[in-house]
Formats: C-alpha cells, structure tokens, sequence
C-alpha cells in the first residue's frame, strides 16, 4: 500500500515537472512573439515621428540612402508583390495538379516515394535558390527574352515559386487524401469519370486546406530574403514589368543591415517600418488563412 502511493507521489511529481516545462516553452513563445512585435513597433513609432506616415504609404519614392531622401514606401511594396505573384503562378498550378496526381491518380507506393523527393526542394537553403536564379535561370531567360536586365524580378519569381511548390503540393494532397472515400464512390456510382471525381467532388470537399496551403505559401513568399535579395537587385522601383531589375522589402533590410548605415539614424530606423509593414502583410495573411480554413471546412461523419 505504502509502495503504491509512492509511485503515485513520483510520478505526480513528474507529470507536475512535465507541465512546468511545456508551460514555460509555451510562455517563452508567446514572450518572444510580444518582444518582436514590441521592439517593431518602439523603433516604427520613432521613425513615424520624423516621417509623416500618409508620405510614407502613399510616397513613390524610396530613397532613404541618397543625399535627397524620399520615404516612399510603395516601390518596396511593389517589388515585393511583383515576385510574390510570379512565385504564386508557378507554385499554384503546378502544386494543386501534383497534389491532385498525387492523391487520386498515383499509386500508394508511387505517393510514398514521390513525395518525401518532392519535399526536398522546401529543404535547399535559400542562398543555393538565389545564386540558381542569377546564374542559371536568368542567363536561360535571356535567350527568349533579350532585354532582360541581369537583376529582374522574373528569375527570382519562378525560382521562388518552385521553392514553395512543396509546401502547396504536400499541404493540398493532404487536405485531399483526408477526403472521405465515400464521396468519390458516390461519384463513380453517378457515372463521374476520375477526372470529374477529382476535379468536382474531391477538389471542393478538400478547398479548406488547400486555400489554407495557398495562402500559407503566398506569406511564406513575402517574407523569403535571400533569393531576392541576390537575383531581383536593389534598385527600389514602382513597375509591373518583371524584366526589370525591383527591390523588395526584405531584400532592403539586408542592404541596411550590413552594416554601412549607422544604428539609431532615421535611414536605420526605415527598416523597422518596413519590417512593420511586411509584419503586418504577414499577420493579414494568417488572418485569411485562419477565417478561410473556418469558413470553408468540411466535417464528415
């Protein structure tokens, strides 16, 4: 009797030191979440103090470096957006029909060797994409397109979209296999050939996760560093051409951030306004994603 409430007292010790500890990572998390955001936000209220915040949204100029600053925001914005959708036209439809191929079309041993290759690519260090894009993918394009400039936003766009090609092909194949069998069966029992069962019945059961895949993959686009900051260049411009040479948010903070420009300064300052304004892209993107995920589920019994 003596020996069992014993182990009893050990292991509620145990279990009580098991929970401190998945407590206190859990508040380290949310206290390093707060620490970011609070570090953002003294630096950009700073920065506001000096520049009014309608130029800085509205402005089309970004030139906080040269000898005639400009606090513009919008060429930043642009360049990042431009990429952004470049990647999200190779990456969307290339991922669903992999996943679609994936998931109803190939075989469980094909899927189980497909996949975890396909999954590689999100593992090739960024740096690796970026001097891919420069040197290979840019010098292929320019044999179709001669007037592309050596730093565009062309290159590093569909670079991008093949690096986050798995997180929408793995993401969406998992939403489509958890589709019950029984809708597909239905589907065949009507007279639906496997593409329609695919495309019609599979495809819109499992549109939770997969625009929940898509939008996940555009933020994870808006934030990439390296890629751009290597291929697209550093030249802030307002265009929609993606042959040209563009500068994106992040690829901005790195410029600053090597060194040259001296901490505390206004110039210093601008890339904690920028990194509040990617910060905010990103929280309205979870945002979508969390509300998209929610509006569009399906539960199945």
């Amino acid at each position: 009797m003596i020996k069992g409430h014993k182990k009893n007292t050990q292991r509620k010790i145990v279990e009580g030191a098991i929970k401190a500890v998945l407590f206190l990572c859990a508040f380290l998390s949310v206290l390093t979440t707060v620490g970011i955001i609070g570090v953002l936000l003294f630096e950009t209220i700073e920065f506001f103090k000096e520049v009014p915040f309608l130029d800085f949204i509205t402005g089309t100029e970004w030139t906080p470096l040269y000898a005639d600053k400009s606090f513009g925001v919008l060429p930043l914005i642009t360049g990042t957006m431009l990429v952004t959708v470049i990647a999200m036209l190779v990456a969307v439809p290339l991922g669903l029909m992999s996943a679609i191929y994936l998931s109803e079309y190939a075989t469980p041993r094909f899927r189980a060797t497909v996949k975890p290759i396909l999954e590689i690519l999100a593992g090739v260090p960024t740096v690796v994409y970026g001097y891919f894009a420069l040197l290979f993918v840019t010098p292929l394009l320019q044999i179709f397109i001669p007037s592309l400039s050596g730093f565009n936003a062309l290159a590093p766009g569909i670079v991008m979209g093949i690096m986050i090609l798995p997180m929408i092909s793995s993401l969406s194949e998992d939403a489509l296999h958890a589709v019950p069998s029984a809708l597909r069966e239905g589907a065949y029992a009507l007279g639906a050939t496997k593409f329609q069962t695919a495309t019609r019945v599979a495809l819109p059961a499992a549109l939770s996760g997969i625009m929940s895949s898509i939008v996940l993959a555009v933020s994870r686009a808006i934030g990439e560093t390296m890629i751009v900051t290597i291929a697209a260049g550093q030249m802030p411009r307002l265009t929609l051409d993606p042959t040209k040479g563009v500068e994106t948010i992040t690829a901005y903070i790195v410029q600053v951030s090597l060194g040259d420009t001296p901490s505390g300064t206004l110039e210093y300052n601008t890339i904690f306004a920028v990194g509040m304004t990617l910060f905010v892209f990103t929280l309205l993107l979870n945002t979508a994603s969390h509300w998209l995920k929610t509006r569009f589920r399906e539960e199945y019994q």
